[in-house]
């Protein structure tokens, strides 16, 4: 059956070549599989269908849904407003402002595009504004959207999660740290520039305007709180906690700062549903390969052919990186992950990798593709809100792709800093 799924793969990489949606080519390449070996065509919806059959991927579209409510409520301009008086004051405060919103956005949407669009119009304007170029305020931007999927809660970790049977819970808060890391990083990398681009000072706002500015968005910066607190104090499971975000949002939305009316629920609904749909039909159409692929015992034959070429644990990380980080320039993270999450995980394990660690270095991995192109999701969106053209928007982010990779590094050499909090807070 090996020999067979590997044809069968060959012509799923052919129909992806030629243009054919990577969803259909993966049932396509499944109905093959099935149909070649003998299996009853039945199999193919059944398989899928039973991908459903999951308490945790019910959370998928409840953050999909938090996030489209936090975005319409117009949350965003308020957090702005708080990093803005915070940091605002230092030199290149504004952009400093723009990663810290997007550290505290992180812990509340878990999705870099959503970041991107949700608040940034408003930081691209207020660099611009302070005599920024356009190109430095979106790739600003553009990479500190980055860290929208490792700070909790992260749909790409939900996914992982299910699809490599690993705890959630612990996936969310091993994102923690490295998601931290990230933003002091491009912090470093502003200070850096700061002085070479001439980003002006601004007059401190004082310590009212901070307060000010903290009480009115006080309630939002609490979402990840609610979500985090709840889950790892044992009153609710991760599917449950973005329920109960989903209504703490709508709470927020109608409540707290009254910038929701009912009318505005139907667009929100028609978004999640659309972008749910999206998220789902992929998951269905790679757990139905994933298990052909699992029958075919491909994983069990390369995984002791990967571990008698490679000896080293580090090295295979390494290889790995470098495999992904290819990848994710040319594929959607979630796509990619569905594809070889059942290849290399069981490695990993094999290795005595920590699955924690694993799943983070490579949802990390394949976020920092969605800004580097040629098919950077994340660049397209930043592209179009500041207006510049796509070549130089793909000149401008180089830079900022240094202290991402630094911190892949450091979490692909030293576990501890995606495996410590995760014990800390849970146990072994």
């Amino acid at each position: 059956m090996m020999g067979l799924m590997l044809k069968v793969s060959g012509g799923w990489l052919l129909a992806l070549l030629s243009g054919v949606p990577l969803y259909a080519s993966m049932a396509l390449a499944a109905l093959a599989f099935m149909w070649s070996a003998g299996m009853p065509s039945m199999m193919l919806p059944q398989k899928m269908a039973g991908s459903m059959n999951s308490f945790p991927i019910i959370a998928a579209p409840l953050f999909i849904l938090m996030g489209n409510i936090l975005a319409a409520a117009k949350i965003t301009d308020r957090i702005v407003a708080f990093a803005t008086a915070l940091i605002g004051w230092v030199r290149g405060g504004y952009a400093h402002a723009s990663i810290l919103t997007s550290m505290i956005f992180a812990g509340m949407v878990g999705s870099a595009v959503a970041d991107a669009a949700g608040s940034g119009a408003m930081e691209i304007r207020a660099m611009r504004n302070a005599g920024y170029r356009a190109e430095t305020a979106a790739s600003i931007t553009a990479a500190s959207a980055t860290i929208g999927p490792i700070i909790p809660p992260s749909l790409p970790m939900v996914i992982y999660g299910v699809s490599a049977d690993v705890s959630i819970g612990r996936l969310f808060i091993g994102g923690v740290i490295p998601g931290i890391l990230m933003g002091l990083s491009l912090m470093a990398m502003v200070a850096v520039i700061a002085r070479r681009e001439g980003m002006a000072r601004h007059p401190f706002a004082g310590f009212a305007a901070i307060g000010r500015t903290f009480l009115d968005c006080f309630f939002a910066v609490m979402t990840p709180v609610v979500i985090l607190g709840g889950m790892f104090s044992g009153y609710f499971t991760p599917t449950e906690a973005a329920a109960v975000a989903c209504l703490y949002a709508l709470f927020l939305g109608f409540v707290v700062y009254r910038t929701l009316t009912l009318a505005d629920l139907k667009p929100i609904l028609i978004s999640t549903v659309e972008t749910t749909g999206v998220v789902m039909v992929l998951v269905m159409a790679a757990a139905a390969l994933g298990w052909c692929i699992s029958i075919s015992r491909l994983p069990q034959t390369l995984t002791p052919m990967i571990l008698a070429t490679i000896d080293n644990p580090l090295v295979f990380l390494l290889l790995v990186n470098l495999l992904l980080l290819f990848v994710g320039c040319f594929m959607e993270a979630l796509a990619a992950m569905l594809i070889l999450i059942p290849i290399l995980a069981p490695a990993a394990m094999a290795y005595g990798i920590d699955p924690v660690q694993f799943g983070v270095m490579m949802v990390l991995n394949l976020i920092i593709g969605t800004i580097t192109p040629p098919v950077g999701v994340v660049l397209f969106v930043v592209t179009r809100i500041a207006e510049i053209s796509f070549e130089t928007m793909a000149r401008a982010i180089l830079p900022w792709l240094i202290p991402l990779l630094v911190v892949l590094t450091a979490i692909t050499l030293w576990p501890p800093l995606t495996t410590w909090l995760p014990t800390l807070v849970m146990g072994r």
